[in-house]
C-alpha cells in the first residue's frame, strides 16, 4: 500500500511538470516558427498554433490541471504518507506531540522539493530550450483536455476576462517585435557563433537603412560633381577628364539639373570622332523628395533609367544624389577609395570618450554611444544633432549635453561641424543632462 500511495504522488508530479512544460512551451513558441512547421507538415504544429492564438481558454486548461494535481497531491502527502511518517517515529519512542508535527513536515518538504525540481524547474527549461517542438509535441494532449474541461474553462476565460474589463486591462498588448529586441536576438546569436560579426553589422546595417530618409543617405550638393551644360568644350573635357564618377548629373545651373550623363557615353563618342554634343546624352533620372523612405526610393532606382536620383527640398531645391552606392555605404560603411582621409568616422579613445565626424549617421552615433534618438528628428548626422541641441552655429570649443553625454566641438571646417567630443556624463549628471 505505501508503495502504491508513493507511486500516485510520483504520477501526480510528473502530470503537475508536463502541465507547466506544456504552459511555458506554448507561451513561448513565436508564431511565425509554428507556421513554418505547419508548411512542412509537423505533427501538432497547427494545434499547437491553434492555442497559441487563443491564450486565455489554454491557461485556463493548463491552471485546472495544475490545481486539481495540486489538491490531489497534497490530499495524499499529508493523509496517507504524514500519517505513516508519524506512525513510525511514534513507534520509534518519539513523543506524538513531536512526531506528527516532524512526519507530516519531512514529507512536506520531500514532496515540495520532487514537485519544484521535476514538476517544475526542469519541465520548464526542457520548454525553453526547444518552445516549438515541445508545442507541438503536447498540443493534441492539452486540445483533448481543453475539450473534456471546456464548461469549466468558458467559466474561468469569461470570468477572467470579466475581471480585466473591471481593471481596465481589456485591451490587448501589442506582441509585434521592436529593433531592440531584433538586435538583441541578433546580438545573442553572434555570442553563440550562429552568424559572423560581419554579418551581424550587415544586419544592423540594413536596419538602420530602413530607419533613414532620403537625406540621411544621400550624397549632399556640396559635394555632387556635376557637368555645367553652359560652359566651353574645353572646361567640360577638362571636367569629364577629372571626373572619378562614372555618372554625372548635368544641367545649366546646379538648381536646374535636367539628367544625368555617363562618362562611357561621351568616351565613345570621342573614340568615334563625334562631336562633344552633351545634350544629347542626357538620360532621365529620377527626382525624389527628401523626406522619402531610402528604402522605397531604393525601388525607384531599380526602375529607373540609369541608377541615380536627384533629391530635391519641398521648395524644389536641389538637395543632392543618392545612388545604389549610396545604399551600400549606408549597409556596409565607407569605402576606402571613396573617402579623403583614413580616419575612420568614429573613434574611442582610452578614456572612453568618442571623437567623432561631423559627417557621421545620427543613428551610427547613437548606437555607438548606447543612446536612444527621437523617432523624428530634423537632422541625419552628427552635425546636424549639434545643431539641434545648441541651437545655432557653434564655435570651437563649445559644449552641451543630451542623453548623459557631453558633447564639443573641437574642429570646424569654415561653417561645416568637423569633429566632435562625445564625454559620457557622471551618473549625478545625467538625469539632468538634454535631450535631442
Amino acid at each position: 500500500m505505501l508503495y502504491l500511495e508513493v507511486a500516485i504522488v510520483a504520477v501526480l508530479i510528473v502530470i503537475n511538470g508536463l502541465l507547466a512544460m506544456s504552459e511555458l512551451a506554448i507561451v513561448s513558441s513565436r508564431p511565425s516558427r509554428l507556421k513554418a512547421m505547419i508548411d512542412r507538415n509537423v505533427y501538432g504544429s497547427r494545434r499547437a498554433l491553434a492555442l497559441a492564438s487563443n491564450p486565455g481558454r489554454f491557461l485556463s486548461t493548463v491552471q485546472i490541471g495544475i490545481t486539481l494535481v495540486g489538491i490531489v497531491s497534497g490530499a495524499v502527502s499529508g493523509a496517507t504518507l504524514g500519517l505513516r511518517l508519524t506512525g513510525s517515529l511514534i513507534d520509534l519512542g518519539l513523543p506524538r506531540a513531536i512526531a506528527e508535527p516532524a512526519g507530516i513536515g519531512v514529507v512536506v518538504a520531500l514532496i515540495t522539493y520532487a514537485s519544484l525540481i521535476v514538476g517544475e524547474l526542469v519541465p520548464k527549461q526542457i520548454a525553453l530550450r526547444n518552445p516549438e517542438r515541445v508545442a507541438a509535441s503536447v498540443a493534441p494532449a492539452m486540445t483533448l483536455l481543453a475539450t473534456v474541461a471546456a464548461p469549466v474553462v468558458w467559466l474561468l476565460d469569461f470570468s477572467g476576462r470579466a475581471l480585466l474589463r473591471l481593471l481596465r486591462q481589456n485591451t490587448p498588448s501589442a506582441s509585434g517585435v521592436s529593433d531592440e529586441e531584433i538586435k538583441t536576438i541578433i546580438a545573442e546569436a553572434e555570442t553563440a557563433g550562429i552568424i559572423e560579426p560581419g554579418e551581424r553589422k550587415l544586419i544592423s546595417g540594413v536596419m538602420r537603412l530602413s530607419d533613414r530618409s532620403v537625406s540621411g543617405v544621400m550624397t549632399p550638393r556640396t559635394e555632387v560633381d556635376w557637368l555645367d551644360l553652359t560652359a566651353s568644350d574645353k572646361a567640360i573635357r577638362d571636367k569629364l577628364k577629372n571626373a572619378q564618377h562614372s555618372r554625372l548629373p548635368a544641367g545649366d545651373t546646379v538648381d536646374d539639373l535636367i539628367g544625368v550623363v555617363q562618362t562611357r557615353d561621351l568616351l565613345a563618342a570621342a573614340l568615334s570622332r563625334k562631336p562633344l554634343d552633351i545634350r544629347s546624352h542626357i538620360r532621365q533620372a529620377p527626382v525624389v523628395h527628401d523626406t522619402a523612405d531610402a528604402l522605397d526610393v531604393l525601388e525607384t532606382l531599380r526602375a529607373a533609367e540609369v541608377p541615380m536620383a536627384l533629391v530635391h527640398d519641398e521648395y524644389g531645391h536641389f538637395e543632392g544624389i543618392i545612388t545604389p552606392a549610396d545604399m551600400l555605404e549606408a549597409i556596409a560603411g565607407a569605402f576606402r577609395a571613396d573617402v579623403d582621409t583614413d580616419e575612420p568616422e568614429a573613434s574611442r579613445r582610452a578614456d572612453g570618450s568618442w571623437l567623432l565626424s561631423g559627417s557621421l549617421a545620427a543613428d551610427e552615433m547613437a548606437e555607438h554611444l548606447a543612446m536612444t534618438l527621437p523617432a523624428r528628428r530634423d537632422y541625419a548626422t552628427v552635425a546636424g544633432f549639434v545643431l539641434a541641441g545648441m541651437g545655432h552655429l557653434p564655435a570651437c570649443g563649445e559644449t552641451f549635453t543630451a542623453h548623459g553625454w557631453r558633447f564639443e566641438v573641437v574642429d570646424l571646417d569654415g561653417r561645416r561641424i568637423d569633429k566632435v567630443l562625445a564625454a559620457r556624463l557622471p551618473a549625478i549628471a545625467r538625469g539632468r543632462s538634454a535631450r535631442v
